[in-house]
């Protein structure tokens, strides 16, 4: 059994590393609710981009802008969102096993993959994949980026798609469900529009100037709106899943302590009980 000493240190050790845990579980639970608040502030906007863009993609003179020319997928772009920062649970785990399962059909359907990442953990992930193209990588985003720091990623995922370097963009991220549920997917924002059923289909739609110069100055935003959402959701989804892995850190820590408690107060016990012992047994030999 350790000595008294040594499981004193032990529970020394613990109550710091808790009071870390409860410190990080405070303030993920402080930065998930402004997450969570900037996230279902822009969920009804992304939401309108997204049917707008279904919409005006039934329509034949639209079908062939540069953004909305859907081709045979032999070439596609993922933009895979991770963390810059780990201690978040499975928050990145989960979205890596969902891109690692793309990257196999992928290969199955002979389709060359290339990925921008977003975050330090995805960056770190995919530098360990073979045979995988890296277009850019993206660290340090703040919680709710604006347009000037978006305007790098958005520049090549234009440029890939138009070009015809790439096929098809779609965008990994853990969607916000609630605080206690986050879900990994993958939503496709380039070609636009892009849904094999629309849910609307509009009859007659007049563009003024021109088809070019309304969907080069609306569409491209609309497309960047639905990655901005993913991003909020992502980092909203970060922060909940850091929140219940330091709260389930700081209740280990906690139970932890109690049996390193029980078992000093036993040890300490033991100590007394032999000291009793060689007393006693000290008096009996000056009696003899």
């Amino acid at each position: 059994m350790p000595s008294t000493r040594a499981l004193k240190t032990r529970v020394r050790s613990v109550r710091s590393i808790r009071q870390i845990t409860k410190a990080m579980q405070l303030v993920a639970a402080s930065r998930m609710r402004r997450a969570q608040e900037n996230s279902k502030a822009s969920d009804a906007y992304t939401n309108a981009a997204r049917q707008i863009l279904e919409n005006i993609s039934t329509q034949t003179e639209v079908s062939r802008h540069p953004l909305f020319v859907k081709r045979a997928i032999k070439n596609r772009l993922i933009v895979l969102i991770s963390s810059d920062k780990g201690l978040a649970g499975a928050f990145n785990t989960n979205i890596f096993k969902l891109y690692t399962k793309t990257l196999r059909e992928d290969q199955a359907n002979h389709i060359k993959t290339s990925t921008i990442t977003i975050g330090r953990k995805a960056a770190a992930f995919v530098a360990k994949i073979k045979d995988v193209e890296v277009l850019g990588s993206y660290t340090e985003l703040p919680d709710r980026p604006t347009g000037s720091e978006l305007i790098g990623l958005m520049d090549t995922i234009r440029k890939a798609y138009i070009s015809g370097q790439v096929d098809a963009v779609d965008v990994l991220y853990t969607d916000f469900v609630s605080s206690i549920s986050q879900v990994p997917v993958s939503t496709r924002v380039l070609p636009a529009g892009f849904n094999e059923i629309p849910t609307t289909r509009l009859n007659t739609v007049t563009y003024e100037p021109s088809v070019e110069e309304v969907l080069d100055g609306v569409a491209f935003r609309l497309v960047e709106a639905q990655v901005f959402q993913a991003l909020l959701d992502s980092r909203a989804s970060e922060y909940s899943m850091r929140m219940i892995a330091m709260k389930n850190a700081t209740d280990n820590a906690s139970d932890l302590i109690d049996d390193l408690t029980l078992e000093m107060n036993k040890a300490r016990q033991g100590a007394i009980t032999q000291e009793l012992a060689e007393i006693s047994g000290g008096v009996e030999a000056m009696k003899e």
